[in-house]
């Protein structure tokens, strides 16, 4: 029981990775928040939990109000806050020529101004509880990845920010990490699969797997794994880092 007793925000929890996240941290103890923009896929998700150890809440990150409102709902709820994980984002293909102001405005929107927001009004509670923030960024803030422009911006932002509020918090007790995934295969990338290769479904799957150098992709419990462990008071000694959660593609590919 690594997180017994512990109090976690997940955002984007109602499903993928974040579900995951939830639900492993759940299975370790920790009492959680569900925190999505689909109050229907929230009410599944919490079918997975206890119902004294969970509290689902309907917020989009975007809009500080709603942030606010719900972490206070939270920290009323069970008591304070310990954990923040940041796991709410959307993808985007595209060039800087291909990609719409629009496009790049809302990815910009959820996967940078979501984090900052949740990030800016979760610090005093963390603060007082000498809490954890993980956030979800991506390898593709660290590599150069071919039709992901306005993504990689946004995960480039959430990297940095990760380090900032780690050398900023560092002294008050607060430790900031972010995971730097690679593909992982989640809903998302089955309907993508869907969209785009309705014909050669199978053949472009092997393509996206292989691309990682270990040869397949990540499943979201993998990732929940790590994010237990570096939330938990076992990586205590870890801040300001970016995990590479890749199947050897930042290093090795």
């Amino acid at each position: 029981m690594m997180l017994e007793g512990k109090v976690a925000v997940v955002t984007g929890s109602a499903s993928g990775i974040g579900l995951a996240i939830a639900q492993a941290f759940g299975k370790e103890g920790a009492r959680v928040v569900l925190v999505d923009l689909d109050q229907g896929a929230l009410d599944e998700a919490k079918k997975h939990f206890n119902e004294d150890a969970v509290l689902s809440v309907t917020c989009n990150v975007t809009q500080p109000d709603q942030v606010k409102k719900a972490l206070t709902q939270a920290a009323s709820h069970f008591g304070g806050i310990d954990i923040l994980v940041n796991n709410a984002g959307i993808a985007s293909i595209g060039t800087v020529e291909t990609t719409s102001e629009d496009d790049f405005n809302k990815v910009m929107a959820v996967n940078v101004n979501g984090v900052f927001n949740f990030m800016k009004y979760a610090i005093p509670y963390l603060v007082e509880s000498k809490g954890v923030i993980l956030n979800m960024a991506s390898i593709a803030s660290k590599l150069g990845l071919a039709d992901r422009f306005a993504y990689s911006a946004s995960k480039g932002a959430v990297l940095s920010m990760t380090y900032s509020v780690a050398k900023d918090f560092v002294s008050q007790g607060v430790r900031c990490n972010c995971l730097c995934p690679a593909r992982i295969y989640t809903p998302f990338v089955e309907g993508y699969l869907n969209k785009h290769y309705p014909d050669n479904k199978e053949e472009m799957f092997n393509t996206l797997s292989q691309y990682q150098p270990i040869g397949r992709m990540g499943t979201p419990d993998e990732v929940a794994n790590a994010a237990v462990f570096l939330c938990s008071d076992k990586a205590s000694f870890v801040t300001g880092n970016a995990f590479d959660f890749d199947g050897g593609v930042t290093n090795i590919r």
